[in-house]
Order: C-alpha cells, then structure tokens, then sequence
C-alpha cells in the first residue's frame, strides 16, 4: 500500500495537466494586456493596430486568480512601448510586456514654408494620413485656424500642439485700455502695454504718470485691474 501511494503522488506531480494548473497562463497574461491597451487608446483619432508580443516559454509564473495590466512609468501608449501585468494574489508577482501601438490619422502639415508669428489659416494646411507618431500632432483644423506659430516651419512638416499659441489681444508697446473696478466704481484709462498677451494672461501697463499697474488681458484688447 505504501509503494502504492508513492506512485500515485508521483504521477500527480509529474502530470503534465497537474503542472498546469499551478502556472500562470501566458495566453491570459497577453489578453490582459491587450484589453487594457485597447481600452486606454480608445477615444484616439484614427485608427489604432495594437500587437503584443510573446512571452518567454522558459518564464513560469504562480496561476493568478486576479490580473491587473497597468502602464509602467515612463512609457506611453504609443510606438514601441511595454505593458505591466501583475499579480494582486499574495505573494504576487509582476511581468512587462514589449508592445507596439501604432495610430494612423488624418494630420495637419504646412503646405509651404510657415514664417514665425504666421497666424494660421485653413490654406496654410492639408490633412494628411499617417502615423500619430508622439503626443500633440494636430488632427483637426479647428486646433490651428487662427492659432500663431511660435517660430518658423518647412514645408510638410506635421503641426503640433507645442508650435502655436493663440493669438496676442494685446502687444508690447501698442497703447491700450485700462480698466480698473473695484466695489462701485470703475474707471476707464488708457496706457503702454510693457509685454505681450494673450487672452487671460497677466499683462504690466505703464501709465502717462509712469505708475506700473497689471491687470488680465481681455478677449477685446482691453487690460482689467482690480486693485
């Protein structure tokens, strides 16, 4: 009877279907990382091709009742990038996943030459298809008609976020309006503007007394000081 046991526990340890149960499925640790590639890319423009690869046959991992796919720091989701997976099952455990993420989208590319400060209008661009490429790449006219370049661009180059601002309301050294509220009462002025501004931001004007005073710009040009 004992040689008996011995075999049967012999068998059960050796049995490929035993060994089995006890490892983590390779399959479900991809389709972990899929789904959460595919779920965080979701509202992207165009269309999205996600490929995970394989993981190493020789790497065995506990089976895991609970897996959680997450962005380890420093990547994104996008390119040539990598997917965490980890175990949330004590003692736990934690792979990364080589990914490859690629968007292609209708983008925005100058049509000729773009000096700095141009401000931009529907002639100066094309929609283009290829590759998002990295973060900020404009998709849609309305993120550049009316913005300015903040320095200058060759001919096909794709617009980004980072290249345009919006327009200046008020310029350093033109003379523009002041107006200073307080609690019932609100005087009207006018004075030297010492920067540049777009609409919302902090703008310094000298008076004709040489006082300094700042105030935000408005979308009309005009500065408002509340002292």
């Amino acid at each position: 009877m004992k040689n008996l046991c011995l075999v049967l526990i012999a068998t059960f340890i050796c049995s490929p279907t035993a060994w089995a149960a006890d490892k983590q499925s390779h399959a479900a640790i991809r389709e972990a990382a899929l789904a959460y590639a595919q779920a965080q890319t979701h509202a992207l423009p165009g269309k999205v091709g996600i490929t995970i690869d394989d993981i190493d046959a020789r790497t065995v991992l506990p089976a895991c009742g609970t897996l959680e796919a997450f962005l380890p720091a420093g990547s994104q989701l996008m390119g040539k990038t990598s997917i965490g997976v980890r175990c949330n099952d004590k003692p736990g455990w934690s792979i990364f996943l080589q990914a490859n993420i690629k968007v292609s989208v209708d983008r925005l590319v100058a049509n000729r030459p773009l000096a700095q400060n141009t401000v931009l209008s529907a002639n100066d661009f094309s929609m283009q298809n290829g590759e998002l490429g990295q973060p900020g790449i404009l998709t849609d006219p309305a993120q550049a008609i009316g913005k300015t370049l903040k320095f200058g661009i060759g001919a096909g180059q794709v617009l980004r976020q980072d290249m345009l601002r919006a327009q200046f309301v008020v310029v350093q050294g033109n003379t523009t309006e002041i107006r200073v509220r307080s609690e019932g009462f609100s005087v009207r002025s006018s004075g030297q503007a010492l920067n540049n501004a777009t609409a919302g931001q902090i703008v310094q004007v000298r008076m004709s007394s040489g006082q300094v005073l700042s105030g935000a710009a408005g979308a009309d040009g005009t500065v408002e000081v509340r002292p």
